[in-house]
């Protein structure tokens, strides 16, 4: 018997459940959203969030409130370094500042926030828009067929179960996921490499910290390699810790089997070069460091996301975004086909486009760590380094609901040349609407949203008919120097690779769908198919 029917059942209630649940709470979708633990994290793991999944939480109105508490609790735009010892004038800089170079890509900025300042900003803004979360509550069953999914969820208080048919799951429960588990998903990639430990402590850093700015500084002393990351007040932070060498110069990288306070003390003063300084240790997390990816994303009607989709190191903060970046590909999909607007053959596209997406940034990631943390690892498979602001900016989406017909199989775009090529997302651009300065990405979030350079009305005026033939959210803007999107430097044309008479059609989550780069002979004709190709119809 079933007790309680959702159109969609969202397992797992951390910072990719939350995404999922905030983005469909925002799409009017109504969703159940379980986690077994009894709230958000309790443990201040400090994640970078970069530039694109700011600009997701800035298309649900949280970017403000996101950087105010992330300034409460770090000093941010810091460097990112490698030393020793953090005593020690021996200094290698990765970045000098966290945003170096891309400051002019986005109207965000790359920040750090622990989990527990983001996650109950999440869970309350998408519960105040509708979501229903249910902590305490595990997931002990899943069966699907033809029709929808149906699972069994019971409170971790009461044993009480349930059984829930939805019409589509969004597994986001970590990287142990039972829901990948039950449907039998297998992974692929290296596996684990290392048996890690993050040691959150207390003690007095201000002088060693002085007046520098370190947003992350990685330890490569001869006994161990890891990272810290400190407080704002200079009195508190973590050390993550890879491995350690032994008297003899055996490495050890299953630091997490043997690990009391008394051990985590000497490291965390090893780390920091001052072997007399006070130390508390407060909690000790064990983890696997890891580097893989799902076999596939989708099961029929089940979506892996997040950690349950892929794990990676650490090493470059991909781990959170990407899988942020997996809420944002199948929130409006979900959204689209749920209320008829799109064919069920849209969902298929989210397996296409994050997974090969994925594994190239689990790829990237354990670069980072054999290049940065651990060269003794092997390096003979090593994939090339890519540029950070590709990875996290540029990457290409592959489906058939994306039109490009000179697709040149490049994996990533460089976001500081001009982009607008289908698959890619749309490029930040300010413009003035109703005499007040915004980025064109602010255009983009609920429906499809077609942008014609200045000769290109004919497109507008299309797009306003198909959208009404077809029943399809599709807005329509003239970007020009007359407006009604006033571009007071003409860069739309180049920046999006339209010319004066060309247009885009760009998907909610911000990526070009379409591209033309001149007038068409007959725009409505051009715009029906390309919509119903899109949109699976």
């Amino acid at each position: 018997m079933v007790d309680r029917r959702v159109p969609v059942l969202v397992v797992g209630g951390s910072l990719v459940g939350l995404s999922t649940s905030l983005l469909l709470a925002s799409y009017g979708v109504p969703h159940l959203l379980v986690e077994r633990h009894r709230g958000t994290a309790v443990h201040p793991r400090a994640a970078s969030f970069h530039q694109r999944t700011m600009e997701v939480f800035r298309s649900v109105g949280l970017q403000p409130v996101v950087e105010s508490a992330a300034e409460k609790e770090f000093e941010q735009n810091g460097a990112i370094v490698s030393v020793p010892s953090l005593s020690s004038p021996d200094v290698k800089y990765f970045f000098r500042h966290f945003n170096e170079g891309v400051e002019q890509l986005s109207p965000t900025a790359r920040l750090f926030i622990t989990q527990i300042g983001l996650e109950p900003l999440l869970r309350n803004t998408a519960e105040e828009r509708g979501a229903e979360h249910r902590y305490g509550t595990e997931l002990v069953g899943v069966e699907q067929d033809d029709d929808g999914v149906t699972a069994v969820i019971r409170g971790r208080e009461d044993g009480k179960e349930e059984t829930v048919r939805a019409d589509y799951l969004v597994a986001a429960d970590g990287s142990h996921s039972v829901v990948r588990r039950l449907v039998g998903i297998e992974s692929a990639g290296r596996g684990g490499f290392a048996d890690c430990v993050t040691i959150y402590f207390r003690a007095d850093m201000r002088e060693l910290i002085g007046d520098r700015n370190l947003s992350v500084v990685y330890v490569s002393h001869p006994e161990l390699l890891g990272f810290f990351r400190f407080s704002i007040t200079g009195d508190s932070g973590f050390l993550a810790v890879f491995s350690t060498t032994e008297p003899d110069g055996t490495r050890d990288t299953h630091v997490a089997q043997d690990m009391d306070t008394a051990r985590c003390i000497a490291l965390v003063r090893k780390a920091l070069g001052r072997p007399d300084i006070e130390v508390e240790v407060d909690n000790v997390q064990r983890w696997t460091a890891a580097a893989s990816w799902a076999s596939r994303f989708q099961d029929r009607r089940i979506f892996l996301a997040g950690d349950a989709a892929h794990v990676m190191p650490p090493t470059g903060g991909f781990g959170g975004n990407t899988g942020v970046a997996d809420a944002h590909n199948l929130a409006w999909k979900l959204a689209m086909v749920l209320d008829g607007t799109a064919g069920p053959g849209l969902l298929d596209t989210y397996d296409a486009e994050r997974r090969p997406i994925s594994s190239l940034i689990v790829e990237q990631a354990y670069t980072r760590y054999v290049l940065r943390v651990d060269p003794s690892l092997p390096q003979d498979d090593l994939a090339p380094p890519m540029d950070d602001a590709s990875i996290e900016l540029g990457p290409v989406h592959r489906s058939a609901a994306v039109l490009d017909p000179d697709d040149d199989g490049a994996p990533l775009v460089d976001p500081r040349q001009p982009g607008g090529r289908p698959g890619t997302r749309a490029p930040h651009l300010v413009v003035e609407a109703d005499g007040t300065a915004t980025s064109l990405l602010d255009v983009f979030g609920r429906g499809l949203v077609l942008l014609a350079g200045p000769g290109g009305q004919a497109w507008c005026d299309a797009a306003g008919r198909v959208a009404a033939d077809l029943a399809v959210p599709l807005s329509a803007h003239r970007v020009a120097g007359d407006g009604p999107l006033v571009d007071r430097g003409n860069a739309f044309p180049e920046l999006y690779g339209t010319g004066t008479d060309g247009a885009v059609v760009v998907r909610p989550d911000g990526v070009v769908a379409w591209r033309a780069t001149s007038a068409a002979e007959d725009p409505y004709r051009e715009l029906e198919t390309v919509l119903r190709v899109v949109l699976m119809r």
